[in-house]
């Protein structure tokens, strides 16, 4: 039996789900002074989910509207409301409306983050809904990553444009925008080179493949999207600092969402970044990659899901 989708949410929040249940246990029956606040706050922040939505939740509760010895259960519903505020900010699928096409989506992320396999599988993702998808291997700076993103296409049946490890990115995104204009191919993922060492010579590259696509169409790239390893935790939210600067990003993906991962940086880089959050990665199979339901998502960051049992 399949498992669904709503069971590997509960599965990939669980680290922070659990890690945010304890940290409120005991709370429950309290009263809500200063010190307990204090103690609410601190495990909001334990659990990745950030100062400024902690402090959001602090402040709910201080209002007075709360009774003053409230249940630690009612505690988490209120969590759960802010963390769906936040979260119902960004909650926002891609939407394929460029024209003329193709729209040209380009994938960047730290090497290591699941960038190749999150770009099968919104081809995947694409495909399923109707649209005809090509992918372009541009990131030459590693034979692997070429021949890994070949065996992906291969295996879901879509167009890819390669060239030699080491070769002109730029060159290759040129030729597959001609070829997927040729084709009448809707969507065109670009992957992209993920190295941070030097970040002049990635900020180059970026910009000379965006002056390429300019000459092509105008309003491309239309989405530049940013892979995040969710296993990281904080250090996600330094990456979105750097790539902002580097490669002007305009919406991310959060992947590796699979039970060890610190998923309440999910919030948290809602909180502070705003940028949209076009999908979530909460396993290895091909349709583990979707958009999310903010409402879902906060119950079951909180542990408040009626299908978690505490």
């Amino acid at each position: 039996m399949s498992t669904s989708w709503h069971d590997k949410l509960l599965g990939g929040f669980r680290r922070t789900s659990d890690r945010l249940v304890g940290n409120l246990a005991g709370l429950g029956g309290a009263r809500l002074d200063e010190d307990t606040l204090d103690t609410v706050e601190e495990a909001l922040i334990a659990s990745d989910l950030g100062p400024a939505t902690a402090a959001k939740v602090r402040g709910r509760l201080a209002e007075g509207t709360f009774e003053r010895n409230m249940e630690e259960l009612g505690i988490r519903l209120v969590v759960a409301e802010e963390v769906e505020k936040v979260l119902a900010q960004v909650a926002r699928p891609i939407g394929i409306d460029a024209f003329p096409r193709p729209q040209v989506i380009l994938v960047i992320g730290v090497n290591g983050s699941g960038k190749t396999t999150t770009i099968a599988k919104l081809a995947h993702l694409f495909l399923e809904q109707d649209y005809a998808v090509m992918l372009a291997a541009g990131d030459t700076f590693r034979a692997a990553a070429i021949g890994q993103l070949k065996t992906w296409a291969e295996r879901i049946g879509v167009p890819i444009v390669t060239g030699p490890e080491g070769g002109d990115a730029a060159g290759i995104v040129w030729d597959a925008v001609k070829q997927a204009t040729a084709i009448g191919t809707d969507v065109l993922i670009v992957d992209t080179a993920g190295r941070l060492q030097n970040k002049r010579e990635l900020m180059d590259e970026l910009a000379k493949i965006r002056r390429v696509l300019g000459r092509l169409n105008p309003a491309a790239p239309h989405d530049v999207l940013l892979v995040l390893d969710a296993t990281t935790g904080q250090n996600a939210l330094s990456q979105i600092e750097v790539f902002k600067e580097v490669a002007g990003v305009t919406g991310l993906v959060m992947t590796k969402l699979d039970g060890t991962a610190r998923g309440g940086v999910l919030v948290a880089a809602a909180e502070r970044y705003g940028l949209p959050i076009h999908a979530i990665g909460v396993g290895e199979q091909m349709d583990d990659l979707r958009p999310f339901d903010a409402h879902e998502v906060s119950r079951i960051i909180a542990g408040v899901d009626a299908g978690k049992r505490r």
